[in-house]
């Protein structure tokens, strides 16, 4: 029996998912849906944006490479997909393609040639033979604004506006709270469709406030999200980034629910090494309905990302467990 699996995020954190969804899909017979935030605004994908206008391709690129197939000429294609131009001029002038991603600009050029994102995603995901599919969570892009404070070091009570994805992710600061501008962007239909056909829902793991609660504060996304008979899983962070310093493990636990007060979760899965004292995970994990399941799931370097066989491995037993 196939199981629909519908992962939310974006970014390193969503591609890290895919690849351990990936290495379980022959084992559990898995259908894979990714549903990506589109409020990117840095690097290639806010040059693109600001210049081409259209969806930040960049982390929607980096769901289809996680997706791509084995095959070596789609994993050449997928190599090529992630080759960034390195900037060849002198003097430090730059050019017009430097610092851009290969599968940037091929996205970027088949929404324009196709006119439909969503037609672009499923053309560059045959060319790479993806096992699974990538939507966006909207058809439209985003911008995404956090109540910051501390922002400015210098002045650690007052709260301020912090506006854009790339400059909430680097904020020192402690964000208060989130929004999107538009408030309430039109989901994705296809996205919508998948979450009311999943079996189970996957949040996380990936930068909390730019890649994972955005697709909560879409008001269709959330309806759907809460209407949905799939069980949820939430995967945990390896380690704090800049945007969620001074944020514990059971807070970012605790944000799910600020931002979706309805939302229960099934299972919370953790690295033991990265929760460190499990009391408090476990009593937040409690408060959402969900059970705490800790697994080594990060790679063995002692960095803080996670080795998609090891989530892979994890992943098994928690989403097979009714087959």
């Amino acid at each position: 029996m196939t199981i629909r699996v519908v992962a939310f995020g974006g970014g390193h954190g969503l591609a890290a998912s895919l690849r351990a969804l990936r290495r379980c899909a022959p084992e559990l017979d898995l259908d894979i849906t990714a549903v990506v935030t589109v409020g990117d605004d840095g690097g290639s994908s806010g040059r693109l944006r600001a210049e081409r206008g259209g969806l930040p391709p960049g982390d929607l690129r980096q769901a289809l490479v996680a997706l791509a197939g084995d095959h070596p000429a789609t994993r050449r294609s997928a190599g090529l997909f992630q080759h960034r131009f390195a900037d060849t001029t002198t003097g430090g002038r730059g050019d017009g393609l430097a610092g851009h991603a290969v599968g940037n600009l091929v996205l970027c050029g088949l929404m324009e040639l196709l006119g439909d994102p969503v037609a672009a995603l499923e053309h560059a995901g045959a060319m790479l033979g993806s096992v699974g599919r990538v939507l966006p969570m909207s058809r439209q892009p985003v911008d995404i604004e956090a109540r910051v404070r501390g922002a400015d070091p210098g002045r650690p009570d007052e709260v301020c506006t912090v506006r854009g994805q790339h400059q909430v992710a680097v904020t020192t600061g402690r964000v208060e709270s989130l929004r999107l501008t538009p408030q309430a962007p039109a989901a994705c239909v296809e996205a919508v469709a998948a979450i009311g056909a999943a079996d189970w829902l996957i949040f996380g793991p990936g930068s909390w406030y730019t890649s994972v609660l955005p697709h909560l504060l879409v008001p269709q996304l959330a309806a759907a999200i809460l209407a949905s008979p799939a069980r949820r899983l939430v995967t945990l962070n390896l380690a704090a980034e800049k945007e969620t310093l001074g944020l514990s493990v059971a807070d970012h636990l605790a944000a799910l629910r600020w931002y979706l007060p309805e939302l229960t979760v099934d299972f919370v899965l953790a690295d033991a090494k990265a929760v460190g004292d499990p009391e408090p995970v476990h009593g937040a994990a409690e408060s959402l309905g969900a059970r705490l399941v800790l697994a080594p799931v990060a790679v063995d370097d002692g960095t803080p990302r996670h080795d998609p066989a090891a989530l892979g491995a994890a992943l098994v037993p928690v989403l097979g467990a009714d087959r």
